[in-house]
């Protein structure tokens, strides 16, 4: 696939800056003196974060660069797997990561959530005549990205055969045009984004099986960071950067109401 080759190529020289840098979660004071954040985000979760060529790209890596813009700060991105995120920020690697989580009691035991910048749910894909509500995906092979939340979701939905998991939805996405499983579940604006971008691949977007609300994760109890992220993106919100770059990616409102 092309889209994958490209983020397997842009992703490599960041993996390596990754190893070679240490890092840590810092208080508001130490990042507003350094004049930067230290982020993560995943870089293969197209529209949301991606690569074009080497530049890092997509509707979270436009918001959070709007809201430190806000802040007076630059960001300094790091790319991490989407799950080892939540345990490299618990363990104080970087000051937030923004890569579409969202919000479950088990992840808040581990990290703090700021408030959401875009609410969306999980939903299923498949080909035209195939499984393409939770009814019918009884006795049915799914697909879904490893330690989301649209993997636990998945597992709740009574009578699916059995739940394949990947590294990436791209992974994900070609197991299905392949035919190595039923339907796909994941973000309902990532499947959008995808079909758009793969409409000759005979597949379509069903049912929606769940919402959630989205947001950055920070360490536990790191407050003033947290309310200065929310400031940032309240007036983000108000000044219509956040609906420029809704309307860029998504031609609607992801906001949540």
């Amino acid at each position: 696939m092309r889209l994958k080759s490209k983020l397997a190529t842009a992703l490599l020289p960041l993996a390596l800056l990754l190893a070679g840098t240490s890092a840590e979660a810092r208080d508001w004071a130490a990042i507003k003196a350094d004049g930067k954040f230290i982020a993560v985000t995943e870089g293969a979760f197209f529209p949301f974060n991606y690569f074009e060529g080497a530049k890092l790209t997509g509707f979270e890596v436009e918001v959070a660069e709007a809201v430190a813009k806000k802040l007076g700060l630059a960001i300094e991105w790091r790319v991490v797997p989407f799950d080892a995120q939540v345990a490299s920020i618990r363990q104080d690697r970087f000051d937030f990561a923004i890569a579409s989580h969202g919000y479950t009691e088990e992840r808040a035991k581990s990290v703090d959530f700021t408030n959401p910048h875009y609410c969306t749910g999980g939903q299923i894909a498949a080909p035209k005549d195939g499984a393409l509500t939770a009814a019918a995906l009884a006795g049915k092979t799914v697909a879904v990205q490893l330690a989301t939340s649209y993997a636990d979701s998945a597992k709740k939905i009574a009578g699916v055969k059995e739940i394949k998991t990947y590294k990436a939805d791209p992974e994900a996405f070609s197991a299905l045009k392949s035919k190595k499983v039923d339907a796909w579940i994941s973000d309902k604006w990532l499947i959008k984004a995808t079909l758009e971008k793969n409409a000759d691949a005979g597949i379509v977007a069903g049912e929606q099986v769940f919402v959630e609300r989205v947001s950055a994760i920070m360490r536990k109890n790191n407050k003033e960071l947290a309310e200065q992220w929310n400031r940032g993106l309240a007036e983000v919100m108000k000044d219509g950067t956040y609906a420029t770059l809704s309307q860029k990616y998504f031609k609607t409102d992801v906001s949540c109401h």
